[in-house]
């Protein structure tokens, strides 16, 4: 039995973070990974996807640049090359993110944990202990239960697509969804979206959703409202047969995008006394506590704001409170900045309008939509939205979502100014910067 301070079960971006961050404050610490570090975010999620969307981006520049006196000419499009350069990076970083725990002094185990007991996990019949000890394992795409659901693929195997579908179907109506939905779309697959219930992004401001959704079917995609599939089959020649009940489509690919759900089935928590949901999901309190002593969970597995800067953000929380003496170390999971990368990217923080009427009895909102600059001279003019949901006599502003070119960069800084308390006075008191998108945000009347 082999014993350590910090023991660590994930590799994810959660994961190292905690690992390192305690090992920095002096913790002997073990971390345990049986697949490629980084996790989801490096390896099937925030990384490969953002090359993706740039690849996607690029299309779009090429379309446009007849509008800026260009002559292109006929332009050609290679999957596979794009494929091994994006393939090719991740491995780069799955080898820095190695390079990382051992310039850290952690100790790596390649291989899959279970718990043997209170304390202890075992790998591939070896046993190690630990005062204490992390889940960080993330989550995995889910699978409907239905005739033929295997033929189709995951966000997971998005990334294992060896050459573009002519023709995609995408099921979901989440981030996920979306973003696959426009870089497929913008790279030139014909793309069906088949969305179960009313609304795109369903969690999100009433403005963005609609606005995404017009947009979207503007760019070409086809978006299904109120579209279930019930199952697939094989039609012959590779293709796939899609019956929807009422509607039924023929693709080359269908990408499953109708959730996550927590990985910690293979844990076996119940050793440890550790209680989890029936979806897997393992609660903790604000300071990550699992019910069992000396356990905790960050990421995805605890079911709150699945975002990979905040399982960082409170895996570095966790090692300070429990290695550096910050007792109060935890982190906060109001008002956190999030982007979804479609096309165009959104970015949101804090409240809904809805969810701010609901909690405040003063709101007011600020809306503006307008064409960016950059859009003058191009025959695509999508447009930009924007709105400030402002709560109180002071107009505290407790919400900001904005869709539209540049959205995913703009909202870093805004996002500090209300985690302050910014008032919709101290937005109105910046000067503007002219020209940009953003200026609107401080110019709102």
């Amino acid at each position: 039995m082999r014993e350590y301070d910090y023991l660590v079960i994930g590799g994810g971006s959660g994961g190292v973070a905690t690992a390192r961050r305690a090992a920095e404050y002096g913790a002997r610490v073990l971390l345990i990974e049986g697949g490629r570090l980084g996790g989801t975010c490096v390896n099937v999620g925030c990384v490969p996807k953002k090359v993706m969307w740039y690849a996607g981006g690029i299309a779009q520049t090429l379309a446009d640049a007849p509008g800026y006196g260009f002559s292109i000419g006929e332009t050609g499009f290679d999957w596979a090359a794009l494929k091994h350069a994006r393939d090719a990076y991740i491995e780069r970083l799955n080898g820095i993110y190695a390079t990382m725990l051992e310039k850290a002094g952690v100790t790596l185990v390649r291989g899959y944990a279970r718990f043997a007991g209170a304390r202890s996990v075992e790998v591939d019949g070896q046993h190690y202990t630990a005062r204490h000890i992390v889940i960080a394992t993330g989550g995995r795409p889910k699978v409907p239960e239905m005739p033929g659901a295997d033929l189709g693929i995951t966000s997971d195997g998005f990334f294992l697509l060896d050459h573009l579908p002519k023709r995609v179907a995408i099921v979901g109506s989440g981030y996920i969804a979306v973003e696959l939905a426009g870089v497929l779309n913008a790279l030139g697959s014909k793309v069906e979206l088949l969305v179960r219930s009313e609304h795109l992004l369903r969690p999100f401001d009433a403005m963005i959703r609609d606005e995404l959704t017009t947009q979207m079917r503007e760019a070409g995609v086809n978006v299904h409202i109120r579209t279930q599939p019930q199952s697939l089959s094989h039609l012959g020649d590779g293709a796939l047969g899609v019956d929807c009940g009422t509607r039924h489509l023929e693709v080359d690919t269908l990408i499953w995008a109708i959730g996550r759900e927590a990985n910690t089935a293979q844990l076996e928590l119940a050793r440890a006394g550790i209680a989890v949901r029936g979806d897997g999901v393992i609660d903790t309190d604000a300071f990550q506590n699992t019910n069992a002593e000396g356990i905790y969970a960050i990421g995805d597995i605890t079911g709150r704001a699945e975002l990979t800067p905040v399982a960082i953000a409170a895996g570095r929380k966790l090692a300070a409170r429990l290695f550096k003496g910050e007792a109060d170390a935890r982190l906060d999971y109001t008002n956190i900045p999030t982007v979804t990368f479609s096309h165009p990217p959104i970015g949101t923080i804090g409240l809904t309008e809805d969810e701010a009427r609901t909690q405040h009895q003063s709101v007011k909102v600020y809306t503006t939509r307008f064409t960016g600059m950059y859009h003058a001279l191009t025959a695509h003019k999508p447009r930009t939205a924007m709105k400030l949901v402002c709560a109180g006599e002071d107009e505290r502003v407790v919400g900001c979502h904005i869709i539209g070119e540049g959205a995913d960069e703009m909202l870093q800084g805004f996002a500090v100014a209300i985690r302050m308390g910014a008032t919709k006075a101290d937005f109105d008191a910046t000067v503007a910067i002219h020209p940009t998108s953003a200026e609107e945000l401080v110019t709102m009347r």
